[in-house]
């Protein structure tokens, strides 16, 4: 495989788990300024990944 798709999977699968991880994170806090910057962080990454309300 090209080394370029090989870099782009690895960008791919990174940002997946680091979403799941931001979602985490945003399921087990309830400060709402917090909430907010996880939010933001995940739109930053990944801007049409869904957001649990």
């Amino acid at each position: 495989m090209a080394i370029e798709r090989m870099k782009e999977l690895r960008r791919r699968r990174h940002r997946k788990q680091k979403v799941r991880k931001l979602r985490a994170r945003l399921m087990a806090t309830r400060d709402s300024s917090e909430r907010q910057r996880i939010i933001e962080k995940i739109r930053r990454i990944s801007p049409t990944a869904p957001i649990p309300e």
